[in-house]
């Protein structure tokens, strides 16, 4: 086999130009295809070596089984795994999730959130409102106040732009 100076065999030559790597944009195509003109968005796509791929779907109701069924056979069926095989999971995030997107700060409108601030600092509250450049909270806790032996209940409402947000988590409380 005879090999040139900065090439490879043409053995190798032949593989590299059969193989056929599945890229985010692909995926990403593929699921707006399926989801144009419905209320679901498309939250993120990651695919990780051995494309493993995890594709997680957002809307302003709840996301079904069978609508991430959908989209996994949207995905799989215009995938080639004679030429290149993946695992795909599409699901709806967590409750557990950090919040993403400003679509989902609107839909948890009236939560109990949990939001780290850039500074770290941490503000705990009722999410009031939400738009597509900032959030408001309703904090409630309590504080001591000068000349009073005991603690009183303070509301404050705080108005953050998502730029001042590092995370912010559902709280999950039962009733």
């Amino acid at each position: 086999m005879k090999i040139e100076r900065g090439g490879c065999p043409s053995f190798y030559s032949k593989i590299l130009f059969h193989f056929k790597l599945i890229t985010e944009s692909t995926i990403r195509a593929l699921v707006a295809e399926k989801i144009e003109d419905t209320e679901y968005y498309l939250l993120s796509v990651d695919i990780r070596p051995g494309n493993v791929i995890n594709v997680e779907l957002e809307s302003m109701g709840p996301v079904s089984i069978s609508d991430c069924v959908d989209i996994s056979r949207q995905i799989e069926h215009n995938l080639d795994r004679e030429a290149e095989d993946f695992s795909l999971q599409v699901s709806s995030p967590g409750l557990d999730k950090p919040l993403r997107d400003y679509r989902q700060y609107i839909k948890n409108i009236g939560r109990e959130l949990k939001i780290k601030r850039q500074d770290d600092s941490e503000i705990q509250g009722e999410l009031l409102k939400a738009d597509t450049e900032k959030i408001e909270v309703k904090e409630t806790k309590k504080v001591r106040v000068d000349g009073k032996s005991k603690k009183e209940i303070v509301e404050i409402n705080h108005v953050l732009a998502y730029s001042d947000i590092k995370q912010a988590k559902i709280i999950i409380t039962f009733k």
